[in-house]
């Protein structure tokens, strides 16, 4: 039985599936995401244009189609032996789950904005090298320019204009100091081992911030620990090494960036929150739901930077929220009063018997209303 992975080098959310099938230590074979694989394999599969798409043969036709990389992992997990990246105790199993929505759904606003900032010309010639990896470079450049405008032109929604771009560079410097300081004692966020929420920041923070030039060039001077940690969680020596802290411990480090996560990107999921709720009032249940649902206001930026800024109400990170709400509403007594109290100790009160206004359930590999 064995898995292929179909994406890009330049792919932010196929860096996070690839280094964390190396580290698995799981049989796979990557195939690049050419035109021909989008017409011939991930259009009939999945019925949308996308990548990563995992496939697992497992011995029954066409195999197991996989699409969003925590369902990739979170099936891996679940069909193969080995040390799990996601930890047994509670307080770090849902820190972890909340580091693996802020990488996925929120450092993707500094990964956008470095990547066609600075780094456009680098990203175009790698998109052209995916799309149409038989021309001549030249070729490959002037193939990839439909598709670099599609993806330039939608950071407008995650909030990047030129008012929240100082904003939004202070913040990922702010980040990435915690987290050069935490990786002074730790190799990893919970200890030794990697855990779903060091693949949560490795997508953005490797496949974007690190290896677009620029942004790399910016990483390694300020960040030069960070620069190493994405390395290793992207290589394929270190597989199945490592142990999580003792004791359900929770790092000085990590607590500092789950602050990050209370006071950046809580505020935006709460209102998107409200949003799903008024759209969904008159919706069926199965309706998929949009990708977009309007405009709002959005805070983006850390501490005296802050600054409000139009952004699109993405509902998607809502479904990786209800995760975690529900993790955190099966735990025993006991357990549920140690994470409620992290929550409140990083600013995240709010969680705290929270609720979505509806169930969302993945259908079609896309978000729907659960029946």
């Amino acid at each position: 039985m064995t898995y292929t992975l179909i994406g890009t080098p330049v792919s932010l959310y196929t860096g996070k599936v690839r280094g964390y099938l190396r580290w698995k230590n799981v049989p796979f074979t990557e195939r690049l995401s050419t035109r021909e694989v989008f017409k011939a394999d991930i259009l009939p599969r999945v019925g949308w244009s996308v990548i990563p798409v995992v496939i697992h043969q497992d011995g029954s036709g066409p195999g197991i189609t996989l699409q969003d990389t925590t369902e990739i992992i979170a099936y891996v997990e679940a069909n193969e032996p080995g040390p799990s990246v996601y930890p047994d105790t509670p307080r770090q199993r849902l820190a972890a789950m909340i580091l693996e929505l802020f990488g996925d759904e929120w450092l993707v606003i500094p990964a956008m904005h470095y990547r066609w900032a600075y780094n456009r010309d680098f990203a175009q010639q790698e998109f052209g090298a995916t799309s149409h990896p038989h021309l001549p470079p030249e070729e490959q450049f002037a193939a990839a320019e439909k598709a670099v405008g599609f993806f330039s032109g939608s950071i407008v929604g995650l909030g990047v204009n030129p008012d929240s771009v100082a904003a939004i560079e202070a913040a990922y410097e702010d980040f990435l100091a915690v987290f050069e300081a935490h990786l002074a004692g730790h190799t990893h966020l919970f200890g030794s081992r990697p855990s779903i929420a060091d693949y949560g920041l490795l997508g953005p923070l490797y496949a974007h911030l690190l290896r677009d030039p620029r942004s790399g060039e910016l990483m390694r001077r300020l960040a030069p620990r960070v620069a190493r940690w994405a390395e290793t969680c992207h290589a394929p020596q270190h597989s199945l090494t490592g142990d999580f802290l003792p004791d359900d411990r929770i790092p000085e480090g990590v607590a500092k960036l789950l602050q990050r996560f209370a006071a950046q990107q809580l505020p935006v999921l709460l209102e998107t929150a409200q949003a799903l709720g008024s759209w969904a009032k008159d919706q069926p249940p199965g309706t998929e739901v949009p990708r977009i649902l309007g405009f709002h206001k959005a805070v983006i930026g850390h501490a005296e930077t802050r600054v409000e800024t139009d952004r699109a109400v993405i509902p998607f990170p809502l479904w990786m929220l209800q995760r975690i709400i529900d993790y955190r509403n099966g735990l025993a007594d006991e357990d549920r009063r140690a994470v409620d109290e992290m929550l409140r100790s990083i600013g995240a009160g709010a969680l705290v018997d929270f609720e979505l206004p509806v169930r969302l359930e993945r259908r079609h590999f896309k978000i729907a209303l659960a029946e």
